[in-house]
């Protein structure tokens, strides 16, 4: 097990306490321990997902991508929808 070196504290509300704790107590592990996991899960999950952005981007590049003239085109259509999102508030 690694040695624990850093103690830090945070507020979390009512129904992830109850959680973490119901974790815990399944895993038969501290509450310490359920973040720990967590967090593993979730970094895991995120460089899974970073990952198979840059294969869907790498697959539409090597497809030809998107043509210039469009890619223009699309630019402008997406600086036509901000001004109109500033004006809306």
């Amino acid at each position: 097990m690694a040695l624990m070196e850093h103690r830090t504290s945070f507020a979390l509300d009512e129904g992830t306490i109850r959680k973490m704790k119901r974790l815990a107590a399944r895993w038969r592990v501290s509450q310490a321990e359920v973040v720990r996991r967590a967090v593993e899960q979730a970094e895991a999950a995120d460089s899974e997902e970073s990952a198979a952005r840059m294969t869907r981007l790498r697959a539409y590049h090597e497809r030809g991508g998107l043509a210039a003239e469009n890619a223009d085109s699309y630019m402008e259509e997406v600086a036509e929808n901000r001004n109109e999102w500033g004006r809306s508030e």
